[in-house]
């Protein structure tokens, strides 16, 4: 199977750095800036913004969901379904139902080194995946792909041994370039994770399969992208994109007024404050767009500290916390303040789930509840003399979330909590801190998804990081609760979405009352571009703007 590949060829397209520079609708380059670095630039290692709009640009995903919140192909020719025959119920070998779905290689897809991108890239993926101990994200997806099948070279097909309502959807399953890093992985798979050439030769035209291609990495700076001269889809706008990282969100906007960056993505850029007053500022200088999305807003809280183990004291935080204040005062009443993790348009979406709305009054008696007693001074301290004190952690330099932060930790005092705030810049706080639980009170941050997204990642038990499987899993909390893993397991095996819609119901009423992470609010991003610029398209969910960048164009 792996000489077949030979078989494919990649023309190159566009001389190596050359520039449409005649072209009607081109620019010979376009600076964006943002406010976060990737922590790493493989696509299966660390989920953050960054490196998710970064790749964007880069990168052809299977399928993703568009601007509209319908799942498309990017990579793929054709979405699998039970109607077209892509995707076919049957019996795993012990027994169980399960389900075979294929998907077919775009033809012309190539990396940028001009080797094509085949199904071997994909065997590739599908093997790291399946071994735990290179630590990749969305394990589960890969512990139920248990066969991997190939006919030819851009065509594959996995054998589930469940029947999901998603699967459609590949996720985080992309081709991986075989000829290139499967030797690295092969020869020690636990250290993978720091000898991929995506972190030591990031520049390597073979790793990228889009648009564009990582030419260049200044390291907390900024990433340099230039056309891939092997892309057969349509030929994007600009020769170069410069993408520059600037953490302080202040910084970042006297660079947008000074010219030194052309937009600020909306994905990871100004909060919504601060847009809005630099908007009323500068009128009709620049083009802002206010995208409300699947973006939630919240504080996770460290389950293993044992004054967070007492869901009283959660519940405590929770409603001593006042969103609609905060919301109303920062973000002028934009933001829906959340129940939970499930957005008001998603369609399962429960409007009856508890708000835990503000009530210092009930939050007090709570804590009392709990053996949290007032002391000398305000503070609160049990039978042991040990005081209530959390560690409270953001990123540095946005300066929304400080200003969040500097409220609630006034409010938690009001109540008797004592909050110590200790920022870091995000790639240590999302590479370190959070992905292997070294918070130890509370952490504020977003998590972004896609429409009915169940959230097993971040929820079930056996996603809870821990060194045996390399830190994958995202259930930074350290949540246990036996209900919500059966939910989790029996969410996606539901077809009919009536019959999901009560699993959806109890999911969110067991977070809104156990809450393993305080929510906050509904995030809308502000996009603010250049009025020269036309084309990009917010999606509001989990997939960036930047996997259409072929649609960017100059007025």
């Amino acid at each position: 199977m792996r000489a077949a590949a030979l078989l494919l060829g990649c023309a190159t397209l566009l001389p190596a750095g050359a520039f449409a520079q005649d072209a009607p609708g081109t620019r010979e380059q376009l600076s964006i800036g943002i406010t976060q670095f990737p922590s790493s630039f493989h696509p299966n290692i660390e989920s953050m913004a960054a490196r998710s709009f970064v790749e964007g640009f880069a990168r052809v995903p299977l399928t993703a969901f568009g601007p509209d919140w319908r799942l498309q192909c990017l990579g793929c020719e054709t979405l699998p379904s039970l109607e077209n025959g892509l995707a076919q119920r049957e019996t795993t070998p012990d027994g169980k139902p399960g389900l075979r779905v294929t998907w077919r290689l775009r033809e012309g897809l190539c990396w940028g080194d001009g080797t094509p991108v085949t199904a071997e890239d994909l065997r590739f993926a599908w093997e790291a995946g399946r071994a735990s101990e290179t630590g990749f994200g969305g394990a589960e997806f890969y512990r139920s792909a248990y066969e991997f099948l190939s006919d030819d070279p851009r065509s594959v097909t996995l054998r589930f041994d469940r029947v999901t309502f998603d699967f459609a959807s590949a996720g985080d399953f992309a081709p991986l370039p075989a000829h290139l890093d499967r030797a690295r992985w092969e020869e020690n798979k636990r250290d993978y994770r720091s000898r991929t050439l995506y972190d030591t030769d990031t520049s390597n035209p073979g790793l990228w399969n889009g648009p564009y291609r990582i030419a260049a990495v200044q390291p907390g700076a900024g990433v340099t992208l230039e056309r891939n001269a092997h892309w057969s889809g349509p030929v994007p706008a600009f020769g170069r994109i410069q993408i520059r990282t600037v953490e302080n969100t202040a910084a970042l906007e006297a660079q947008l007024l000074a010219g030194q960056v052309d937009m600020v993505a909306g994905e990871l850029g100004f909060a919504l404050d601060q847009a809005v007053a630099l908007q009323a500022r500068t009128r009709d200088r620049f083009r802002f767009e206010f995208r409300p999305g699947l973006v939630w807003e919240h504080i996770d809280l460290n389950l293993d500290n044992p004054a967070l183990a007492d869901v009283r004291v959660r519940q405590a935080l929770m409603l001593g916390i006042d969103r609609e204040r905060i919301v109303q005062s920062l973000y002028a009443g934009r933001q829906p303040v959340a129940s939970s993790g499930i957005h008001p348009d998603d369609p399962m979406y429960d409007p009856q789930v508890r708000r835990g709305n503000f009530d210092p009054a009930r939050a007090q008696a709570l804590l009392e509840e709990a053996g949290w007693k007032r002391a000398p001074g305000g503070a609160r301290q049990n039978a042991a003399g040990e005081r209530l004190t959390l560690e409270f952690m953001t990123t540095a330099g946005n300066r929304s979330r400080e200003q969040v932060q500097q409220a609630i930790q006034g409010m938690w005092r009001a109540v008797g909590v004592e909050a110590r705030i200790r920022n870091e810049p995000p790639r240590v706080f999302f590479a370190e801190t959070l992905s292997r639980r070294r918070f130890t009170g509370a952490a504020l941050f977003a998590w972004i998804s896609s429409p009915e997204n169940v959230p097993r990642t971040t929820l079930h038990s056996e996603e809870i990081p821990r060194a045996e499987r390399n830190w994958s899993g995202q259930n930074y909390p350290g949540f246990r609760n036996a209900e919500l893993d059966a939910l989790l397991q029996a969410l996606p095996e539901e077809l009919d979405p009536e019959k999901r819609r009560p699993l959806w119901a109890r999911l969110q009423a067991i977070t809104a009352e156990q809450l393993p992470a305080l929510p906050l609010w509904h995030r809308a991003d502000p996009h603010v571009w250049p009025r020269w610029l036309d084309g990009v398209r917010p999606t509001g969910n989990l997939y960036p703007s930047s996997l259409w960048v072929t649609d960017w164009r100059v007025r």
